[in-house]
C-alpha cells in the first residue's frame, strides 16, 4: 500500500469511527486494508471505517464498513459523525440528506446542539418471550436482564448471534433494563465488530422502541444510557408501527492522521 490514507476520528459514546473523505476517488480500500486500520493493537483503532462519496441523490454518500473490513447496514452513530465530519468540511449545511446502504437519511443539528437522525419507520416488532426482534436500520435482539453488571455481554451476545434462529446473516444483541418510565440502560454486542461496544445508535432506537412495544413504557421520548454515554429517542407510535423516529447524541472529534 504506497499512498496514504488521511482520515479523521469520530466518537459518539465512544462508539469511534476512522472516516475518510474519498469524494475524489483516490484510495483503494480493500477489506484487509480496513481490517488493518480499524485494529486497535496494529492500526489506527475503531469500531467501523466510514468511506466519504460524492452522492448523486443526496448531499452526501456513505460506505460503511465494521471493523472485520465487511460492509454493513446502517450505523446510527457513525452517520451522525460523518455529519459532523462533513459540516467541518464545509460541504453540507446544518441540515442534510445522506444516502446509504440502507437508503437516504436526515441528519441535522438539534435544539440541544447534538446531532439528530431520522430514522426509518418501523412497522414490524416480533415480541417473543420477553425478547424482541426489530429492525431499525440493522437487525436487533433486543432481550431484559435485570442486573446487566452480572453478564457477560460478548459470551451471551455471541451465542444469540450465531444462533440458528438469525441464521445466516446473524444478529446484533442488546441486553436492557428498566431504570424509569423514560430511562433504561443497555449493553450492546455488535455483529461484524464481534464484540461489546460502548455504544450502538440503532441498537439504542431498537431498545426505545422494543420497550414500548413490550409495554414498559407509556413515553415516546426515551434516555438510552449506554457504557458511553446517554443517547435521546423520540418516536411517534400507533396501531400500524413506529414513525417520526429520531437518534440524537453526541459526536466529537477525536483526531486525524495518516495511515
Amino acid at each position: 500500500m504506497s499512498k496514504k490514507i488521511r482520515f479523521e476520528k469520530y466518537e459518539s459514546g465512544g462508539n469511534d469511527f476512522v472516516l475518510i473523505d474519498d469524494r475524489k476517488n483516490i484510495y483503494n480500500l480493500t477489506t484487509n486494508t480496513i481490517k488493518k486500520i480499524c485494529n486497535r493493537n496494529f492500526g489506527v483503532g475503531s469500531d467501523g471505517l466510514i468511506v466519504l462519496k460524492k452522492s448523486s441523490v443526496a448531499d452526501i454518500k456513505m460506505f460503511y464498513f465494521n471493523s472485520d473490513g465487511q460492509p454493513s447496514s446502517l450505523c446510527g452513530n457513525g452517520t451522525r459523525c460523518l455529519f459532523t465530519f462533513s459540516l467541518s468540511l464545509g460541504i453540507v449545511e446544518k441540515i442534510a440528506k445522506i444516502e446509504t446502504s440502507e437508503g437516504i437519511y436526515t441528519a441535522t443539528i438539534s435544539n440541544r446542539n447534538l446531532v439528530s437522525l431520522k430514522m426509518k419507520n418501523i412497522d414490524d416488532v416480533i415480541l417473543f418471550n420477553n425478547k424482541a426482534y426489530l429492525d431499525s436500520g440493522s437487525p436487533h435482539h433486543v432481550e431484559m436482564i435485570k442486573d446487566l453488571n452480572k453478564i457477560s455481554v460478548t459470551k451471551m451476545g455471541s451465542s444469540i448471534r450465531f444462533s440458528s434462529r438469525y441464521s445466516p446473516n446473524g444478529t446484533n444483541v442488546n441486553f436492557f433494563n428498566k431504570i424509569s418510565d423514560k430511562k433504561f440502560e443497555v449493553r450492546t454486542y455488535e455483529r461484524g465488530v464481534e464484540d461489546e461496544t460502548l455504544s450502538c445508535g440503532t441498537g439504542a432506537t431498537a431498545v426505545a422502541i422494543a420497550a414500548h412495544a413490550m409495554g414498559l413504557t407509556t413515553q415516546n421520548e426515551i434516555i438510552i444510557r449506554t457504557k458511553g454515554g446517554e443517547l435521546f429517542i423520540s418516536f411517534e407510535a400507533s396501531d400500524v408501527g413506529y414513525k417520526n423516529i429520531y437518534l440524537e447524541g453526541p459526536t466529537n472529534f477525536v483526531f486525524k492522521g495518516e495511515y
